[in-house]
């Protein structure tokens, strides 16, 4: 069967999407949210500025594929980090993974959590969302000596709820450089010593030896 392209530099449909989503991505790693626009995404991508539009509905279709590349990579990354290790060690690699996705990805980021400009039930961003939340509540299932499979009760599902929102606050005091006098006071010459010794020790005060 024959490839049907469009009018664009001759992009493949598929292609076309996939270099307006990523076309996009950078531009949210460049300038952030407030210096993206479709415009700039087609101008970027080589086609014209009506192309976004037509491929995805608009901002929020297109901003919802850049979304789900960010949980995408960022279940990756928890899923890597817990996969060995005691389950103290694993949820401790876990939050440090969490930051360091923000870290190498703010765009990203701050787009994941900005429910009013994404299409929620878009099932790429609900699946990849899914992976992500999937990846750390097996770890706080094994903290609880709970078997892989099961489900978390109500003291589950609050930890899990409190462990994402210690490493989602710390990601943030990272990106906006708000660690500086705490990494002072800690001895540690950068944010990335703070990330790397400070914040699995706060992870082990806070979740760890408290259920110990």
């Amino acid at each position: 069967m024959k490839k049907t392209k469009t009018a664009e530099r001759g992009y493949h449909h598929g292609d076309l999407r996939d270099a307006l989503i990523h076309a996009a991505d950078d531009l949210l790693a460049e300038k952030g949210l407030e210096g993206f626009t479709l415009r700039e995404t087609a101008r970027r991508a080589g086609v014209s500025p009506a192309a976004p539009s037509h491929h995805f509905g608009g901002s929020p279709g297109l901003l919802t594929e850049v979304a789900a590349l960010g949980y995408q990579e960022l279940a990756n990354r928890l899923k890597a980090a817990g996969a060995n290790g005691s389950p103290a060690d694993r949820l401790k690699a876990q939050c440090v993974a969490y930051v360091r996705f923000a870290v190498d990805f703010p765009g990203r980021f701050h787009l994941m959590f900005r429910h009013d400009l994404l299409l929620k039930e878009k099932p790429a961003l609900e699946a990849a969302t899914e992976r992500a939340w999937e990846a750390l509540a097996k770890t706080v299932l094994a903290i609880r000596n709970r078997p892989d499979d099961a489900e978390l009760d109500q003291d589950g599902e609050a930890m899990l709820i409190g462990i994402w929102s210690t490493a989602h606050g710390f990601a943030h005091l990272t990106l906006d450089k708000k660690l500086a006098r705490v990494v002072d006071c800690c001895g540690e010459e950068h944010d990335d010593g703070a990330l790397e010794t400070l914040f699995p020790t706060i992870i082990d005060t806070l979740w760890v030896k408290k259920l110990g």
